[in-house]
């Protein structure tokens, strides 16, 4: 590596592939004869607590930090090799791809240090991987160059060399856009034609016979079974594309020996699969735009409640295209689906059903949501609560604050009382109209006093954050949560996967 390290305002290093036993004071004990060190922070599970296999090292000053990634990158604790980098913060750079290439057609014998001690001698590394599975080595990776002039001299110096006896391709890294453009270009002018469908008869022969009348082959080939029998498929190659386009534009579609034919560009499988993933994306993004609006969840339902009765208590609000409750064998999971043919009629809907006894139950009624969109709008609520937090001088802190969580709810003074509480299980159950006749301002603590030891017995050390995020959501939601377990149990999931996801985005490794 080049004497002079890249010009970070902070002597940051990024130390990844940790064995999940390596902890701050293991690498401390490694990374302090490099200088003083101002900081070391191993990144957590917000959940286990378990290491996520990377930590940031701060040193006082940057030569220090120099030196340890000169000297003990792929330095081995705990068994593992520790791969190490300069923390690249600048996520412009990152995404830029400037400096950064591709090798690959590796032997499998060469490991990160390997390909870090190959290309070090071109420029300042910022990373350096090379990509593996369970077995080893894919024969591929990636190193990426503090410039482009580096970039620049790597690929021109060992493009075509010979790294443990193979030849290795090395050339500029590729964003999935610009290979999916580059792929599309060359798909434009195909000579490989596939054919299908023309039935056991058909031999090399005779096939090359039917397409060689649009121009010169190069192959003609029919593919067969383990007897020798032709499989209905087989491709042409054509010398020009022209002479391809023309077979395709001519026969696709023909009939031969009574079957109509399939004539096509050939297409690798991945380039299949790929444009099926992209077809069936857009089949899915369709649905949902068509839905968006329209498409009402119900639960809470009475179990007499079947689609003919569903149907009729929503129709007075306009032209329901479906309805449906749904179910497990003929047993009612006790919510469904209400479709209506405009989002006014959706909206009106809402308004008028949302908790309204029907059977026996109080429904609740909401537009319904992707799972993703759930957990947008429970991050944002999150997000949002996180603010307020910390621009306020001194928060209101209730029997919701843990671990950092602050519920800013107004204190209940309970009456005095003669006979001693009565706790959890023997409880009368909170109802609707019980909630109803709180005031306003007390509701969301009366929920929150029920809600608190059933989330507390499933996530005792997270009950606090878990219990405030969850009473951001609408009261007839959690007097639900409240009987259903299972309704309660996936609330929980999602607030489980937030506080996760915002773990992971503050904590995530900047490469």
């Amino acid at each position: 590596m080049n004497s002079s390290g890249p010009a970070y305002p902070l002597a940051s290093l990024y130390v990844g592939d940790l064995h999940p036993d390596v902890t701050e004071a293991m690498l401390y004990q490694k990374f302090s004869p490099a200088g003083p060190i101002m900081s070391i922070r191993v990144c957590r599970d917000i959940i286990t607590r378990r290491s996520l296999g990377y930590a940031y090292i701060n040193f006082q000053q940057p030569a220090d930090a120099e030196c340890a990634l000169d000297t003990m990158n792929y330095d081995v604790i705990k068994g593992r090799p520790i791969r190490i980098m300069w923390s690249q913060r600048d996520p412009g750079l990152r995404k830029s791809g400037v400096g950064n290439i591709f090798i690959k057609n590796m032997d499998e014998s060469i490991d990160n240090k390997a390909l870090y001690d190959t290309f070090s001698a071109f420029g300042n590394i910022l990373s350096c991987k090379v990509v593996c599975d369970d077995k080893g080595s894919k024969g591929y990776g990636f190193v990426h160059f503090e410039t482009q002039e580096a970039a620049n001299r790597a690929i021109e110096t060992m493009n075509g060399m010979l790294l443990n006896d193979r030849k290795v391709f090395v050339g500029h890294f590729k964003s999935r856009k610009e290979r999916e453009v580059e792929f599309g270009t060359k798909a434009m002018k195909f000579t490989n034609v596939y054919i299908k469908n023309f039935g056991e008869d058909y031999s090399d022969e005779k096939l090359k016979e039917v397409f060689a009348a649009f121009g010169r082959t190069l192959s003609v080939r029919v593919m067969k079974d383990e007897r020798g029998r032709s499989r209905g498929f087989g491709f042409v190659n054509y010398a020009n594309h022209e002479d391809a386009q023309k077979a395709v534009d001519e026969m696709n579609g023909k009939e031969i020996n009574g079957k109509i034919i399939y004539v096509g560009r050939a297409q690798k499988r991945l380039e299949r699969q790929g444009e099926l993933k992209r077809k069936f994306d857009q089949i899915k993004q369709d649905r949902i735009q068509r839905y968006q609006g329209v498409n009402l969840y119900v639960k809470n339902l009475d179990d007499s409640i079947d689609d003919e009765r569903l149907r009729k208590e929503f129709a007075p609000y306009g032209t329901i295209t479906s309805a449906k409750v749904m179910t497990d064998g003929s047993q009612s999971k006790g919510f469904g689906f209400v479709c209506f043919s405009s989002p006014e009629e959706a909206t009106k809907a809402v308004t008028e059903m949302n908790g309204r006894i029907v059977a026996t139950k109080p429904l609740y009624v909401a537009l319904a949501q992707r799972r993703e969109e759930r957990k947008a709008i429970l991050t944002n609520k999150y997000m949002q609560r996180l603010a307020t937090l910390r621009t306020m001088t001194s928060p209101i802190i209730d029997s919701y604050q843990q671990g950092g969580y602050y519920m800013t709810v107004p204190q209940v003074v309970p009456a005095p009382m003669t006979e001693p509480p009565v706790h959890i299980k023997g409880q009368e159950p909170l109802t609707a109209s019980m909630l109803a006749a709180a005031p306003l301002m007390d509701q969301k603590q009366l929920l929150g006093e029920r809600l608190y030891p059933l989330i507390h017995a499933l996530h005792p050390n997270l009950a606090g954050k878990i219990t405030g995020m969850l009473l951001e959501i609408d009261n007839s939601e959690l007097l639900h949560m409240l009987e259903s377990p299972e309704s309660l149990h996936s609330k929980v999931d999602e607030a489980i996967a937030v506080l996760q996801a915002h773990q992971a985005k503050e904590c995530s490794p900047k490469k």
